[in-house]
């Protein structure tokens, strides 16, 4: 397969597909294909797999799009302002990524829920807690929100996050949620209760506007239906 990634900050992956090769992808997701494209709507590995993909924000079934007599394309677009990122993904270089950050990849990368150890704190830590793990072998493009920073962590080296501006991390890091300390500083920081910090190693990205952060700055310009 060949690629390219046009268009941000509304990004669009344009895939270019050899005879017989596949694409997997949420419902939804596809933007134009050639006619030669055959789709077929899937669970992807039954039940379990479906129940994982619910809890990290995806939908219950995934289309497959195969090239059929031929070379074959195939376009996913952003569904939000920000980038869209190519991933190789293959053993030892899975990644994490933030609920409903996937969207399409080969047909040999497997999505599934992704837990830390502290279950506990992490239901206590908002949505951006609960993740998405890519494994398997191919390459898989995730949609990331606004400007992307990377930063390498060292072994112990960690950085603290506000929830929902981690977008992706390596997953030789670990996730840790921590309230944030003081009662002066929750109810009157601004910044809430919680806290991620990622520890290495491993690759972290970091977006710069998070929809959920989006929303709560425009909601207040919005008109309501009593107006």
């Amino acid at each position: 397969m060949k690629y390219s990634i046009e268009g941000e900050p509304l990004p669009v992956v344009i895939c270019n597909l050899d005879p017989g090769e596949t694409m997997i992808t949420e419902s939804g997701a596809m933007s134009w294909m050639s006619p030669n494209m055959k789709m077929e709507t899937t669970s992807n590995g039954g039940v379990g797999k479906m129940i994982g993909r619910a809890f990290s924000g995806e939908k219950l079934f995934q289309n497959k799009y195969t090239a059929m007599g031929g070379e074959g394309l195939i376009a996913f677009a952003s569904s939000f302002p920000g980038a869209i990122r190519p991933f190789q993904i293959a053993p030892g270089q899975e990644i994490v990524a933030q609920k409903s950050a996937f969207l399409a990849s080969t047909s040999g990368v497997e999505l599934s829920v992704f837990f830390q150890k502290r279950i506990g704190s992490g239901f206590f830590g908002g949505e951006g807690f609960i993740m998405q793990k890519l494994s398997g072998n191919g390459i898989v493009f995730l949609e990331f929100d606004g400007y992307i920073k990377e930063y390498e962590l060292g072994p112990g080296q960690s950085m603290i996050i506000d929830t929902g501006y981690l977008a992706a991390m390596s997953a030789t890091c670990s996730i840790d949620i921590q309230t944030v300390p003081g009662l002066k500083n929750i109810f009157f920081g601004g910044e809430g209760l919680f806290n991620t910090v990622v520890t290495g190693p491993g690759h972290i990205w970091l977006q710069s506007m998070p929809v959920p952060q989006l929303a709560g700055v425009i909601r207040p310009y919005i008109p309501t239906g009593n107006s």
